[in-house]
């Protein structure tokens, strides 16, 4: 049995499971100083399963259909019909006998047995689901798998989102709530302990010895004090706290609870009747990663989303698909990858909103996921080959561009991927099948991959996607990935989705730009159709040069040849590792290291000439990203965000 309650009248449906997966649908309305009105209106079957009945249920007016979730962990749709308000208008004069479940039962077998019209089965695992909410334009479920998911209502379907995990252990979430002053309550039990998790700190509230969660609960929050009642041995127990002032005032809210080792930029969002404000993504060893507002006037750093899928750190960020979306507002398609060799995709919405702290409302929809360890249990006959290291971490993540509809018979977009395997991935996404598929690889490097930059050049009517990638040995590789990537969307398109990786074969051209580990590679085109192509190295040392590519009358990779046109290098151009760096034009380059320096370079054919030098206050340096910043009245500039036991922006 359980209630599903309407809003705004007194009346409610009571659902009740029985046999054979039928679950009958009571109208209850109450009636001061008489007994309910109860009127059996609807007949569900739920889908078979061996544990068949519903678990909870949640009433959507708007969209007359009724959600529940059952105990095989799946969330079913059903339509409610029109008389959802019929019931408690109806009660004035009834027939005694009509406010008895009984009587109601008498007629059930006139009613059809509705199935229903949506189902996402075991969303939750086979654990159950246990609870269903809304708020807002979002629908949340809770389970019994240590998992929360977001979803909403598309075209009379349910849309699954994203989830949330939100802490490690919590098993069995029980319910949330939403607080007014914009917090979110998770309620589950960890081991034996009943669990108030808060959101917005990352901490538990309360943590109450009960027994663990198969018992009889009720919990009750307000400003100035908490209860928790339940049953144990048979014993009523009641726990209750009063509110205590904080002896503790947070200064300063933390973006990640450990190190930062990736950012990127995703754009600027226009906000009414304020100046616009710049979206990041942050990326970072505590296996998460943060899209956050930094505005330069307030100088405050507000995070608008966490995405938690990731099981372990958040090394690689790349971005896709920046589309203006019409009035300020950004929609852009991100990749992160890290350790446990894995990928997870989503697509994030920033639109203006004036009345939040951030100024800025951020929509996510995990889109796809890509882990070897599961594509590995899926190849036939895996017992004759090397399994694959399941400990692979992705070290950079390159978008390649360029890759639409106009080039492609299929929407597929492709990424590129170091891996700490000595191998070089290509993986493709179709967004709108939520498919993320290994297309190529290659292991020609034989150490750690640490970096890869993907770019298009075009010439004569004819277009070549090149690939750069630098390992530990410091050694710089370029190829032309133009015919795998063909084949690969020939291949995808014969098997629906589904292929075995082909080969990338091997790189055309192969450069030692320095000689140690590359920890940052950027590539700029110059007017002249030239690309300039500058490292950084674990020695402190900087690496230059001036790449001219060709495309011949040949195909693909057969075609193409790439030349050496100039090299600089600048030894010990820092005291550590270089870290970040980047070419904001020809004749500019911008390095930063873990000595905390931001030097900014002259490029010309005879060397590297320092023009300045700025000290940052971030220590361990991971990553710098930069953009250029046009104001009207005012000059370009260029911005840059770095990022590592902390966050600055200049």
């Amino acid at each position: 049995l359980s209630w599903a309650a309407r809003p705004g009248v007194a009346a409610a449906m009571l659902l009740a499971s029985g046999p054979d997966g039928e679950m009958l649908c009571f109208d209850v309305a109450l009636r001061p100083g008489q007994a309910p009105h109860v009127r059996l209106t609807r007949r569900y079957l739920l889908p078979p399963c061996k544990q068949r009945w519903h678990t909870c249920a949640l009433l959507l007016p708007r969209a007359l259909l009724l959600l529940c979730g059952d105990r095989r962990g799946s969330l079913l749709l059903f339509p409610c019909g029109s008389d959802l308000g019929t019931v408690a208008e109806s009660t004035g004069d009834t027939d005694p006998s009509d406010t008895h479940p009984t009587s109601c039962l008498l007629d059930k077998e006139a009613l059809p047995l509705e199935s229903p019209l949506c189902v996402l089965f075991g969303l939750h695992g086979k654990m159950g689901v246990t609870s269903v909410t809304c708020h807002g334009d979002y629908i949340y479920s809770t389970g019994r798998d240590g998992v929360y998911w977001q979803l909403r209502m598309r075209d009379g379907q349910l849309e699954v989102l994203r989830k949330h995990r939100p802490c490690k252990g919590l098993q069995w979430i029980e319910e949330l709530r939403f607080t007014p002053d914009g917090d979110l309550l998770v309620l589950g039990f960890h081991a034996d302990n009943f669990v108030v998790w808060s959101s917005r700190t990352g901490e538990n509230i309360h943590c109450v010895p009960c027994g663990g969660g198969h018992r009889s609960w009720s919990y009750c929050s307000s400003p100035s004090a908490d209860a928790f009642a339940f049953v144990k041995r048979g014993d009523v127990m009641l726990y209750y706290r009063e509110a205590e002032p904080r002896e503790q005032q947070v200064l300063l809210e933390s973006l990640h609870g450990r190190e930062i080792v990736c950012v990127r930029r995703l754009g600027a969002v226009e906000v009414p009747g304020r100046t616009a404000v710049n979206i990041f993504v942050t990326g970072s060893e505590d296996t998460t990663a943060c899209v956050l507002v930094l505005s330069e006037h307030t100088r405050a750093a507000v995070p608008i989303a966490r995405l938690s899928d990731h099981i372990s750190s958040v090394r690689a960020l790349a971005l896709a698909g920046d589309e203006d979306c019409g009035d300020g507002d950004l929609s852009v398609l991100l990749f992160s990858a890290g350790g446990r060799a894995q990928i997870e995709c989503y697509r994030l919405l920033c639109t203006g909103d004036p009345a939040s702290e951030s100024a800025v409302d951020c929509q996510v929809v995990h889109v796809a996921s890509h882990r070897l360890d599961e594509y590995w249990e899926r190849k036939k006959n895996r017992h004759k080959l090397v399994k694959m290291d399941p400990e692979t971490r992705y070290m950079s993540l390159s978008v390649v561009p360029g890759t639409s509809t106009k080039q492609l018979p299929m929407p597929w977009k492709f990424l590129a991927a170091a891996c700490s395997d000595g191998s070089v991935r290509v993986f493709g996404l179709l967004e709108a099948a939520r498919k993320l598929v290994l297309v190529a690889e290659s292991f020609h490097h034989q150490r750690c991959v640490l970096k890869v930059e993907v770019f298009l050049h075009a010439q004569g009517g004819e277009e070549r996607h090149l690939l750069c990638s630098a390992a530990t040995d410091g050694s710089v590789a370029f190829w032309d990935i133009t015919h795998p990537l063909a084949a690969a969307v020939h291949a995808l398109h014969r098997a629906e989705g589904e292929m075995q990786p082909l080969a990338l074969g091997s790189p055309l051209l192969t450069i030692t730009a320095h000689s140690c580990g590359v920890n940052s590679l950027h590539i700029h085109k110059t007017p002249e159709g030239l690309y300039l192509v500058a490292s950084g190295s674990d020695d402190g040392s900087i690496h230059v040069c001036l790449l001219e590519v060709a495309v011949g009358g040949g195909e693909a990779a057969a075609g193409t040849s790439l030349r050496i046109l100039e090299r600089v290098a600048r030894p010990c151009a820092h005291a550590a590792h270089v870290t970040g760096i980047w070419v904001l034009r020809p004749d500019l380059l911008l390095s930063a290291s873990v000595d905390q320096r931001l030097t900014l370079w002259r490029q010309h054919p005879d060397g590297l000439d320092e023009l300045s030098t700025t000290f940052f206050h971030v220590p361990d340096l991971a990553e710098l990203d930069c953009w250029e910043a046009a104001e009207a009245g005012r000059e370009l500039q260029f911005c840059c965000v770095l990022c590592g036991q902390g966050l600055e922006m200049l």
